[in-house]
């Protein structure tokens, strides 16, 4: 089946036998998306000595928050049919971390799309012949309409500039069947209840010898340095996506990367931890809208 409209810009290139084909889109970047692309290629998805990607130091990876962080990437199974022949994840990445594998586990094939050529060599190493790559732009996917079964974004559409978010729901809008589902995770702008814990924020960083910052400032500190990232309100999502297609907000992971690093201390911490999953279970709609990360699911 070809998954790919018309002639788009796109040319084939050859890979090696066994190797699962990969395409280009020509003329594709405008500067921001260039710079993007480039820091993904030359840092961001480049492995470090700790055999972890350089943009694995933006997740909480230690012990402590293994187990929350690994049912929270999980949740991405609430807003997906767990069968069907092709899964489109857009703005893939490499791939990163097992947890993303179980998503196209029931599917066929995983089409892996992201603006970086390095992210997609890692994704067709990790993926084997389950994976098929291209490079292409979230906001103008190269794809045929209802082509996909399910749909995965992970992190990926606030690399784009606010004006171009609608453009990429849209997108994936266009290219899943009827009747199916996407699932996408971003993060919220100056999201409520982070900004609620700012008084135990600035007590952390004095009991921890560092300056106190403005909210504005410490909320900063979550975007990857060298990327370009803009965040949108659950008010503008309801607004601008929302009154366009059928949406539903879920919890994904309502506690930032720096608060787990901040607040969350070996001891007692896998029991707190515990205890804000049940509550993100409990008062869903509370925590997809005021946490720091939703799950936002596009049923068409």
């Amino acid at each position: 089946m070809n998954l790919l409209r018309g002639n788009f810009g796109i040319r084939r290139l050859a890979d090696g036998a066994g190797q699962a084909p990969r395409f280009q889109r020509i003329n594709m970047t405008n500067e921001t998306k260039q710079k993007v692309r480039e820091f993904y290629d030359e840092v961001g998805w480049q492995q470090e000595d700790s055999g972890l990607y350089q943009n694995a130091r933006y997740e909480d990876l230690r012990p402590v928050s293994r187990e929350y962080i690994h049912k929270t990437r999980l949740r991405v199974m609430n807003g997906l049919f767990p069968t069907g022949k092709f899964l489109l994840d857009a703005g893939s990445g490499p791939v990163q971390y097992e947890e993303y594998k179980v998503y196209s586990q029931g599917y066929e094939k995983r089409v892996c799309l992201d603006i970086s050529i390095q992210a997609l060599r890692e994704a067709r190493t990790r993926l084997g012949d389950h994976g098929l790559v291209v490079v292409g732009d979230l906001a103008n996917l190269p794809f045929k309409q209802e082509s996909f079964d399910g749909a995965v974004s992970m992190h990926a559409i606030h690399h784009l500039a606010l004006t171009e978010h609608p453009r990429a729901y849209d997108e994936i809008h266009r290219v899943l069947a009827n009747g199916r589902t996407a699932a996408i995770v971003n993060g919220w702008h100056e999201p409520k209840l982070i900004l609620a814990l700012e008084p135990l924020i600035a007590l952390r960083r004095k009991l921890a010898g560092l300056p106190v910052k403005k909210k504005k400032e410490w909320l900063k500190e979550e975007n990857a340095k060298g990327t370009f990232v803009q965040k949108m309100t659950p008010e503008w999502l309801k607004r601008e996506i929302g009154s366009k297609m059928n949406i539903e907000i879920k919890p994904w992971r309502s506690m930032s990367t720096q608060l787990l690093r901040w607040f969350i201390r070996p001891f007692g911490g896998k029991a707190f931890l515990r205890f804000v999953y049940w509550l993100e279970e409990r008062f869903p709609k509370f925590f997809a809208e005021n946490g720091q990360y939703p799950l936002i699911v596009i049923k068409k």
